[in-house]
């Protein structure tokens, strides 16, 4: 992404010609947390002597839902987390003000609120923020700028509930087969280290699955999978589910009993996303343990939800509580680009 939007020159007016006109931020990496100051300048750059009304400036976050049907909108929502307007040259009312040939600059400062939801990109949803400005003449030439800028809104595992750090069970028993009233249950206890992860992390797999049915179980699988619903008018609209890493075990006999013993699931690099504050766009993950049938049944997933935090967990003394095999990423991705792949139900 580039430091800076820049419109290059204009169409001449009277004799006039706008040579650049950009949005700088001082922070050149584009990313903000809440609470912190957007600032910058907007630049003018000018061939001739030039009568201005008006250097406007707008800063936009906003969530938005929009679902196409034929290519048409058919359903949408939004909600907005900025609209902050400010004139940076001019006063209402007043006749215009003559600028010099050459570079003019504009600073702004705003700060950001806090609570506000990561940027966020999905197919049908996203949540973005970004500048406006716009430089208005006198004979009601008007020429715009845009500049995106990132928001991340990060989850500190040490300030969450302490639960999280804690195991966290979940136990099944089903009947397999036709005549279910005459096979043995397939009984299943999973546990997982803890509740909340960062990526980079592997989250430590316990289970026990004792077949007490008539049929061959195929495999057992666990996989972490990632969870977005978009919303409009208060109710779900569209879902999405990804797998976003899994693992696989073979299968087990009318009667035998497979045991889990600290499998590791990877976290891959995930884009650090809260959507705390945002109604419309809700994400969450799971890790699902999965038992599939040697027949025509479905399989009997468990489900447990999951955090994943944006800073790990660390010890009474301020170090980090390093996981085994973790291999933390000097960086997150600030995009999924998975978006495009295939989804399932």
């Amino acid at each position: 992404m580039s430091r800076f939007s820049e419109v290059g020159s204009m169409a001449p007016h009277g004799g006039r010609k706008l040579l650049k006109f950009l949005i700088l931020f001082e922070n050149s990496s584009l990313l903000f947390f809440p609470g912190q100051f957007l600032s910058g300048r907007v630049l003018v750059e000018l061939e001739d002597e030039t009568p201005v009304l008006g250097l406007f400036f707008h800063v936009v976050g906003e969530g938005v839902v929009r679902l196409l049907k034929n290519g048409r909108q058919h359903i949408s929502d939004r909600e907005n987390y900025i609209d902050f307007r400010m004139r940076l040259l001019g006063e209402p009312g007043q006749g215009p003000v003559l600028l010099s040939p050459g570079i003019h600059s504009f600073p702004f400062k705003l700060g950001l609120p806090l609570g506000l939801p990561s940027t966020f990109l999905g197919k049908h949803g996203w949540v973005q923020y970004y500048c406006k400005a716009a430089f208005r003449e006198p004979a009601g030439l008007l020429h715009k700028n845009q500049q995106v800028f990132i928001v991340m809104n990060p989850i500190d595992l040490n300030l969450e509930p302490p639960i999280l750090a804690q195991p966290f069970h979940c136990e099944i028993e089903h009947r397999l087969g036709l005549n279910c009233f005459t096979s043995g249950p397939v009984s299943c206890r999973v546990r997982l280290d803890r509740g909340g992860y960062v990526p980079g992390e592997t989250i430590g797999i316990w289970a026990s699955v004792h077949n007490q049915s008539r049929v061959t179980i195929k495999r057992t699988k666990a996989s972490l999978t990632e969870t977005i619903q978009y919303m409009a008018k208060n109710r779900v609209v569209q879902t999405e589910t990804r797998e976003l890493a899994s693992l696989n075990r073979g299968k087990i006999k009318a009667g035998e009993t497979d045991d889990w013993r600290n499998e590791q699931l990877y976290v891959p690099p995930l884009p650090p996303t809260n959507l705390r504050g945002c109604h419309i766009i809700r994400i969450q993950y799971d890790v699902f343990f999965q038992i599939e049938p040697h027949s025509m049944e479905k399989p009997i997933k468990l489900q447990l939800p999951i955090m994943l935090a944006t800073y790990p967990l660390r010890g009474d003394d301020g170090t980090l509580r390093r996981k085994r095999g973790a291999h933390y990423p000097s960086t997150l991705p600030i995009f999924r680009p998975w978006l495009d792949e295939k989804t399932f139900d």
